[in-house]
């Protein structure tokens, strides 16, 4: 980097050769730092200096910045993206006093941990001005805020072409946009960044077609994209103009919108794309699909009566074009038996996951037809259906081997003694989630929705479902949700892989009905529940850390006859295995959440 010291060339009278001042550089050795100061120029010998750094430009205005996919070498850095993109830390915190606007973006990339050997800079001769070696110059850089990214770039040229690099290998960018900031300031930010693959943003104004031009002029490389809205944004892209967007894109994979309102008509022809995200869709005059390679799709309408989207002819047109689909979620008021019919009718081969939800026309009939055509489905589902025990019954007897995940969330027709069968006959079960499900009508609506007829019509349906009790023993449950059941007075749980468990609003949960023998516990939500129910859950789980840490306190007799109770003067002789094991212990501690 011998470029960067103020070189002299003196062209002498006598017509001899030029003296290079570069050889006379690699005669002396390392470099030192220079003498000068870099904010007034003046000598740093007994100097303090007083000139202030002047402020960043407005018009740069970030708030996280982190690692990228790829170090810098003595050649042209050629981007290549890594095999896992993962986002980074955020630095939200550290820009607070900046000088920066908080509130706009975040930026994010894939680690470089192993990217940058040392064989590719020699560490005594690859030096900056103020001879830091250059792969620790980009390890330091890299891991800045944007803030402070743009000071840096301020200290020399070689910090300065180093922070260009860091822009230009930046991979991932997670931009928030707030009202007041203009379009063009967003296109300037990704113009920095030419090789983004994965783009996330969240906009607290109105996003229109010409956000999506600027995306597609200034992300070439661009394969993921969500765009999120806050509650006072209006989301007025229309279906040509993402239509338009999708068939340009030929990168793309995958696509994630909310506020879908105003599209109107979509048809999305994409060789490419991969995943799709939906929400708030209303009304879709023509939804047509041509993606052979989508592998996920989720669609969720707005809960609006007028909706008049015909489900049953999107997913007749969804099985024929989509023919490798794995993952479906709709979440729609209008899903019925009919649209089910549709599902599968396709004959998707490649199904594992349904996700049917707020479907209260799907019964029993509509069970009996997935299990039939989709029999290796790994989760499922009905949140919000008409299924009742029967159903239940059905779904353990076809997808024992292979259900995971089981959701059944605003069942108003299932029991107690059916949520008991489906724990007893899966028993590859990881997931259970019964909210709503065991309901007493009596009871204050824990939604806080006073208007929901809904509501109303399942508390009335619930009525037989009073003074409930759940037995459930399983070795593979790690998070099972009673959220709202409170119908419920006994709960006695068996399970030692539990880490996750929800009995909000369990008002009705008697404390002397509660057993707990889940010693694998970490997390317990209790919020408006009674007091003394807190106090046994609390109780239960540090009596279980407490039995488990006495566990080690305790020796067998040489013989094996009985275990002893280990003085506590020869603790301080444990091995070390055994303080490992303590200290694992130690980190279970459950955390009860009341708030």
């Amino acid at each position: 980097m011998n470029h960067l010291r103020p070189q002299t060339h003196i062209a002498p009278t006598d017509g001899s050769a030029a003296y290079d001042a570069s050889s006379a550089d690699a005669k002396r050795g390392k470099k030192r730092g220079s003498y000068n100061c870099g904010r007034c120029g003046l000598p740093k010998k007994g100097h303090n200096c007083n000139v202030k750094t002047p402020t960043s430009p407005s018009h740069s205005s970030l708030s996280t910045f982190s690692a990228v996919s790829a170090a810098p070498s003595s050649a042209s850095l050629v981007r290549q993206p890594p095999p896992n993109l993962r986002r980074a830390l955020s630095f939200e915190d550290a820009v607070a006093g900046g000088g920066f606007d908080d509130d706009l973006m975040d930026l994010a990339g894939g680690d470089a941990g192993g990217a940058f050997p040392e064989s590719d800079l020699d560490l005594d001769l690859d030096l900056d001005s103020s001879g830091l070696p250059m792969s620790l110059l980009w390890e330091v850089l890299r891991r800045l805020p944007p803030a402070g990214l743009l000071s840096a770039a301020r200290v020399s040229r070689v910090w300065r072409e180093t922070t260009k690099r860091l822009w230009r290998a930046a991979e991932e960018l997670n931009v928030r946009v707030p009202a007041r900031v203009q379009v063009g300031s967003v296109a300037s930010m990704l113009q920095k960044c030419p090789g983004i693959v994965k783009l996330s943003i969240k906009m607290e104004s109105d996003v229109d077609s010409t956000m999506l031009a600027c995306i597609a002029f200034s992300c070439p490389n661009l394969e993921y994209m969500e765009i999120s809205t806050t509650d006072t944004a209006i989301n007025r892209i229309n279906g040509d103009e993402l239509s338009r967007f999708v068939s340009e894109k030929k990168s793309l994979k995958s696509l994630k919108m909310e506020g879908c309102c105003n599209l109107g008509r979509l048809v999305l022809c994409s060789s490419s794309l991969s995943t799709l995200w939906l929400s708030d869709l209303f009304s879709l005059s023509k939804m047509v699909f041509n993606c052979p390679q989508l592998r996920e799709i989720s669609l969720e309408f707005s809960r609006q009566e007028n909706d008049g989207t015909d489900l049953k002819t999107l997913m007749e047109g969804l099985g024929r074009s989509c023919p490798s689909l794995q993952n479906i979620h709709i979440s729609s008021m209008h899903l019925s038996h009919a649209v089910v019919l549709a599902i599968t009718a396709a004959h998707l081969r490649e199904l594992r996951m349904l996700s049917l939800v707020l479907g209260s026309e799907i019964t029993d009939a509509s069970v009996a037809a997935i299990a039939s055509s989709y029999p290796n489905l790994e989760l499922l589902d009905l949140s919000g259906s008409g299924i009742s025990d029967s159903g239940i019954g059905m779904i353990c007897n076809v997808f024992s081997e292979t259900l995971t995940r089981l959701l059944l969330a605003l069942c108003p027709c299932v029991s107690s003694s059916g949520i008991q069968f489906a724990m007893a006959q899966l028993p590859n079960l990881e997931l259970m989630d019964c909210g709503m499900t065991i309901c007493d009508p009596n009871s204050d609506n824990p939604t806080g929705d006073d208007n929901s007829c809904e509501s109303q019509h399942r508390s009335i349906a619930n009525g037989h479902l009073t003074n409930q009790k759940l037995i459930i023993k399983h070795s593979r449950l790690k998070k099972l949700s009673l959220w709202g059941c409170s119908g419920l007075d006994a709960l006695y749980l068996n399970c030692p892989q539990l880490t996750d468990l929800n009995l909000n609003s369990c008002r009705n949960l008697h404390p002397e009905r509660l057993l707990l023998q889940c010693p694998g516990l970490e997390n317990v939500h209790a919020s408006c529940c009674q007091d003394l129910l807190i106090m046994a859950i609390q109780n239960q789980v540090r009596n279980a850390y407490t039995a488990m840490e006495n566990l080690l306190l305790c020796k067998r007799l040489p013989d094996g006859s009985k275990r002893v109770r280990v003085p506590h003067h020869l603790l301080s002789n444990e091995s070390l295995e055994d303080d490992n094991k303590r200290r694992k212990i130690e980190r279970r501690l459950c955390n009860v959440v009341v708030d």
